[in-house]
């Protein structure tokens, strides 16, 4: 007797298979892409959903890598480590050559340790330090890492003669929790002291005793380390916190999810980002063309600029894409060594992979933004070092 799919599971696997798919002769180079695109980072996820798919499309319609299509099997991790494991064992029995993981740390975090059993490369949307230090040899991060993008903020403190800070930090983000380390471990070599550290927790809802305590503690300026809906709430509770410092906010601020909500709130916040967010303020050169590779064809399909987390999407595939062109088809031995090696410009900038670098980018590859007229505008101090990156780079 034949059997039958039921139509639930039929409809899921067609849904998994987000794009590409095989060529003539059915064969295909299979990557799995594991992506919070329901739960609390839902918004962020679905952002590097539509710049995978667009990466993807782009690469299979001028003829996939070496001639084979890519086939990209997403599924959805519900912003739910344990759903990530699940995802990550359909994955593996699917013979996937590589994974791109979840934007959400706590996910990248839960099936990291299974991408190194399994010796699958990994490459991760989520910034948390620990899944690069040390080094795991499967794993590589797209997005600077926290400890990176706290170093960039220190180095703008220090040019701009802020000493004194207050910290701010999620205590259930593993991608706050680094970056606040991260800012502990660097700032004394730039001279700057933390004189407040303010944990909260994600579902607050006032942060009035924060303000308080920042307020009385001499600080030049307030950094915040969140991710989602906190990130959200204090800022649109701070310019009626009586606080006469400005306010910092890091990459995951960088993007219409944060501006939209906070509204007029957000005017003169300062909010890092990566270059790619900026891109329309960088000179003529091989650097912006990356960015509108992307971002042309993304806003004219959606109708607003690429945020942070689409920039990482793309800048994913991207590498991948050529280390799977230098490894010469989807060997996952051969696809790791040349991630290890790879040198790439994208729109995040460019990354230089390395035997005792994962992450690959440097604090030079984030720019320090203030928010006027709801957009972000690089500060003066970043705009000459991203003309110099971009020069540098030809």
């Amino acid at each position: 007797m034949r059997k039958t799919i039921p139509l639930l599971a039929a409809a899921v696997l067609a849904a998994a298979t987000a794009c590409g798919g095989a060529g003539e002769d059915g064969s295909a180079l299979k990557i799995g892409f594991i992506e919070s695109l329901t739960g609390n980072y839902a918004t962020l996820g679905g952002e590097a959903k539509k710049t995978v798919e667009l990466a993807v499309e782009q690469i299979n319609d001028a003829g996939g890598i070496d001639g084979e299509r890519v086939e990209l099997i997403t599924l959805d991790d519900r912003t739910s480590p344990d759903q990530g494991v699940l995802h990550f064992n359909r994955l593996r029995s699917r013979d996937v050559t590589a994974i791109i993981g979840s934007t959400y740390a706590n996910v990248a975090l839960a099936v990291q340790p299974l991408a190194e059993r399994e010796r699958i490369p990994y490459i991760s949307l989520a910034p948390a330090d620990e899944q690069v230090d040390p080094i795991r040899e499967y794993t590589f991060v797209v997005p600077a890492l926290s400890s990176t993008y706290a170093q960039a903020m220190l180095r703008y403190f220090k040019a701009n003669g802020v000493s004194k800070v207050a910290v701010a930090y999620d205590t259930k983000s593993a991608y706050a929790m680094a970056g606040f380390e991260g800012m502990k471990a660097h700032a004394a070599g730039h001279g700057v002291q933390i004189v407040r550290e303010e944990p909260f927790e994600a579902t607050a809802g006032s942060f009035s005793p924060l303000f308080t305590h920042v307020r009385d503690s001499g600080a030049q300026a307030l950094a915040v380390w969140a991710s989602g809906p906190p990130g959200v709430t204090l800022a649109k509770q701070f310019p009626s916190s009586g606080l006469d410092v400005p306010l910092f906010m890091t990459g995951s601020q960088a993007s219409k999810l944060w501006l939209d909500p906070v509204g007029e709130a957000a005017e003169g916040v300062y909010v890092q980002s990566a270059i790619g967010v900026v891109g329309e303020h960088l000179p003529d050169g091989k650097l912006k063309r990356s960015i509108q590779e992307m971002s042309v064809p993304f806003e004219r399909k959606h109708g607003y600029p690429p945020p942070q987390f689409a920039m990482d999407g793309y800048a994913a595939v991207k590498l991948l894409a050529a280390a799977l062109e230098q490894a010469g088809g989807g060997d996952r031995e051969k696809v790791r060594d040349a991630l290890e090696g790879l040198g790439l410009v994208t729109p995040n900038g460019r990354y230089a992979y390395s035997p005792t670098d994962h992450s690959g980018l440097e604090p030079s590859d984030i720019s320090m933004n203030r928010v006027q007229d709801g957009a972000l505008v690089p500060t003066e101090w970043s705009r000459a070092r991203l003309a110099e990156t971009a020069k540098a780079l030809g």
